[in-house]
């Protein structure tokens, strides 16, 4: 979710400039202190196969392996690869060549894409100190429908930028119903209840572009934290990788597999399961020679539903209540008021027994 943010200039355009030293306000010292697993070996992001996942119909043996492999990715990990999705590949192409050439487009027409909590720069620049990161996003609310503020949109290029957007959030939306569905069975809660938690819940998605930078190590693209949403399914437009989740307490990169998608927890879902299933933070870091690009898919609550540990998993489960229940209001205040900064969100609403 975007945040109103102070102005902040154009990482795409100050790239752009052959800079030779990075502005400071950019630099992060503590990168330099934080762990990066250089082996990938058994730290690699699970992959989950949707394919074997909805044949769980007919009860085979294969579809419940993947089932408890699901089970586990959202405990252990709070992120996996989705491969074999069905997602319509015509809507993949075109919203990936819509993105790439609204990034394209020059400076002062991108700009006419913003507004206060939507558009085109940055979200989550609070104070004129803060350290900024090293990427631009134009963030638009898609689902429902009613919810679109078209001014914010793209007005002219690219031509088929609200046709592209329609059909990739549809799918977005229909793999989200989905998957809730898998975790509600594995949680051992109503599955249509689940699902009915998120029906008609806001969609939202943030279109990514993280320039070279001609001293990577110093600059972050995405600083570290959980998604204040429920779950996100991300897209990446190019081969150039670049997001690291922390994992044992120390950050993995994250190796895309051609075509799949990376679904990841968010912090509403680690509430509704009381922290059952895990929202993990994570970052994302710059390449020295090529852009990044990505589309994130947020996808929250209904806006009626109380953000609490949800009553028949506490009961099923004869446990305590981990977190305190606010409205959806108040969650959305909790987190306009913050920067990104880890778990901060979920510290603030766990409760001082845990």
């Amino acid at each position: 979710m975007a945040s109103l943010s102070i102005d902040a200039s154009s990482v795409q355009d100050l790239a752009s400039k052959n800079l030779g030293t990075i502005p400071t306000r950019y630099i992060r010292a503590e990168i330099d202190l934080e762990i990066v697993v250089t082996s990938i070996d058994n730290n690699e992001v699970p992959v989950i196969d949707l394919s074997k996942l909805i044949l769980d119909g007919n009860n085979s043996g294969f579809s419940n392996e993947e089932m408890k492999k699901l089970h586990l990715a959202c405990q252990e990990w709070g992120f996996f690869q989705l491969v074999n999705h069905g997602v319509d590949e015509e809507a993949m192409k075109k919203i990936v060549e819509d993105v790439m050439e609204f990034f394209e487009l020059p400076l002062e027409l991108k700009k006419e894409c913003s507004s206060e909590i939507e558009g085109y720069g940055q979200a989550f620049v609070l104070s004129e100190e803060q350290k900024l990161d090293w990427g631009d996003m134009l963030y638009l609310f898609t689902r429902p429908d009613i919810q679109r503020n078209y001014k914010v949109w793209p007005a002219h290029r690219p031509l088929t930028f609200r046709e592209s957007v329609n059909k990739y959030s549809s799918e977005m939306e229909r793999i989200k119903t989905i998957l809730v569905g898998l975790m509600a069975k594995n949680l051992g809660i109503d599955q249509h209840k689940f699902i009915d938690l998120f029906k008609d819940g806001l969609q939202s998605m943030r279109l990514n572009y993280y320039p070279p930078c001609p001293d990577p190590s110093k600059v972050l693209g995405i600083s570290p934290h959980s998604d204040a949403t429920a779950i996100t399914i991300l897209l990446q437009l190019n081969e150039v990788d670049g997001l690291q989740i922390r994992h044992d307490g120390h950050w993995v990169p994250v190796k895309m597999l051609p075509g799949a998608l990376l679904v990841n927890i968010g912090d509403v879902v680690e509430i509704l399961s009381n922290g059952i299933y895990k929202s993990i933070e994570h970052r994302v870091v710059i390449n020295k020679e090529k852009e990044r690009l990505s589309v994130a898919t947020f996808h929250e609550a209904h806006k009626s539903v109380l953000v609490g540990p949800l009553r028949e998993l506490i009961i099923n489960n004869g446990g305590t209540e981990k977190y305190r229940s606010v409205t959806s209001d108040e969650f959305v205040k909790l987190i306009l008021s913050q920067k990104l900064d880890g778990k901060s969100l979920l510290d603030v609403l766990k409760l001082k027994n845990e």
